[in-house]
């Protein structure tokens, strides 16, 4: 296509080569702004890769993996032999209920924070107060069960060391869980349990494959943090289904439902991350019922399932496994560093997944879930479990209570679990917001996980999701009350 044809030239960017983060973050936040703001309207041809980078002063190679890095966030589509072109309109118009269907990964702006926080908030190896941190101190976990399996597991047979393992998981470990969940869902089959790298690759394997770039993936807002990034990898659009202190917003799942005709929505049934609360036995035979009147799958994020009350809701049970998957781990009751996870499917869907699994990765550690095998079976491990449990809850108490006499508010009062979510109710400013708070406390020795991490689009008011284990320490409480 001829220059003269091609979009008009565009306005130079304000790109701040000096600024924390990579060009392509500035890039996709700028134009995801400009579309969410309606600037950009749907249709509008963008500029061509050559003509982007000749007018804002960056290498067409910068340019390339900026609108890839749109096409799957599903703010701009590509027509072979045409171009670019916005995808969206603005979040006034993306739904009926007003939600915006597909900002940018984090808030514009944010993605340098969450490059600096992220890492240290998984790799456990930071000398800062892990505060916002998905995992436990060691000797939580029952240190001696732990490692007394996993010295068991390191004697693996000469004989085991010549293939990859089978590729549904060690079959022993296989067996153990179909036998304990078939005293809640009813019968299930080793055939049925497929062992993953702990929960997010069993996310991973489930939006390969029943999803295609582009299809509508319903998620919570706010939900789990690299939940919301995974489904944009896919290319797929998410669009945020309210959780809030009384749970889901079934009303604003209804209305989304017929709009958007989501091929699977993800749901963290008891003591949901970030708020650490349940859905009632009413909401999950609502959710259900509107899953098959609207066809889509229930993806039931069980990973929070040991530590909750007994007779808390199960969409799994409740369904018999016909559009529901239930997803499973043990990195919150054993250790996260064991990576072991399960998906537990109806036994038309099991092979798939398997052949996904195999094509992505071939097989899983047989060490690790041998590992776990033997943790779990052990007569320690329930008694380990419950005691986790209690202390949880004392934790949870105390770290409410102290979070209130720092001058903060919870978003939700949960119903046990790792995390509580609390903040002011002031309004966010540039000066004050999740973002900048998180960067301070950085600076200060303590990493928090802003509520930007777990929403799609940025908070109205500054708020934090704590691990109870950490979040009644007097250097956390002091920085805290020093910012109210």
């Amino acid at each position: 296509m001829a220059e003269a044809e091609e979009a008009p030239v565009w306005p130079v960017l304000a790109i701040d080569r000096q600024r924390r983060g990579s060009l392509v973050d500035q890039i996709v936040a700028a134009i995801s702004g400009m579309v969410n703001r309606r600037e950009l309207r749907v249709g509008t041809k963008m500029p061509s890769v050559r003509q982007f980078a000749k007018v804002n002063g960056v290498s067409t190679f910068t340019v390339v993996e900026s609108y890839d890095r749109l096409l799957h966030l599903g703010v701009l589509s590509s027509r072979r032999g045409s171009g670019f072109f916005v995808a969206r309109g603005g979040p006034d118009t993306a739904s009926p209920t007003g939600h915006a269907i597909c900002p940018s990964a984090f808030p514009a702006g944010f993605s340098a924070a969450v490059d600096a926080l992220t890492p240290d908030l998984y790799s456990g190896q930071s000398d800062a107060l892990p505060v916002g941190a998905g995992w436990l101190p060691p000797d939580w976990y029952g240190e001696s069960t732990i490692l007394d399996a996993v010295r068991h597991a390191m004697k693996i047979p000469a004989g085991r060391l010549r293939g990859y393992g089978h590729p549904l998981g060690f079959p022993s470990l296989r067996q153990h869980l179909a036998h304990a969940l078939s005293a809640e869902l009813g019968a299930v089959e080793p055939e049925q349990m497929l062992l993953t790298h702990g929960a997010t690759h069993a996310f991973d394997l489930v939006l390969r494959t029943l999803t295609r770039p582009g299809d509508v993936v319903f998620v919570e807002d706010p939900g789990y943090s690299n939940l919301l990034a995974l489904v944009r990898h896919h290319g797929c659009v998410p669009v945020g289904i309210p959780r809030t202190a009384a749970g889901l917003d079934m009303e604003a799942l209804a209305q989304e439902a017929a709009a958007q005709h989501p091929k699977l929505m993800f749901v963290n049934t008891v003591l949901q991350n970030p708020l650490g609360t349940s859905l009632s036995q009413a909401q999950a035979h609502r959710l259900l019922a509107l899953a098959e009147a609207f066809d889509f799958w229930l993806v039931e994020d069980d990973i929070y399932r040991e530590l909750a009350a007994p007779g808390e809701a199960s969409l799994a049970a409740m369904d018999g496994l016909r559009r529901v998957i239930r997803i499973g781990s043990f990195s919150k009751t054993l250790s996260p560093v064991l990576r072991v996870g399960s998906i537990c499917a109806s036994s038309s869907l099991i092979p798939e997944l398997v052949r996904v699994k195999m094509l992505t990765g071939l097989t899983t550690s047989e060490v690790n879930e041998r590992a776990v095998f033997d943790a779990v079976s052990s007569r320690a491990y329930r008694r380990q479990v419950e005691r986790l449990a209690q202390q949880l809850a004392q934790a949870g108490e105390r770290a409410q209570e102290r979070l209130q006499e720092a001058g903060l508010q919870p978003l939700a009062r949960p119903r046990g679990g790792m995390f509580v979510s609390a903040g002011w109710p002031q309004p966010a400013t540039p000066q004050r917001n999740g973002r900048a708070i998180a960067e301070r406390a950085l600076r200060a020795g303590i990493l928090l996980a802003p509520g930007e991490f777990f929403s799609l689009r940025a908070p109205d008011t500054p708020w934090f999701r704590f691990n109870v284990a950490y979040a009644s320490e007097p250097l956390l409480l002091d920085f805290l009350r020093a910012q109210s």
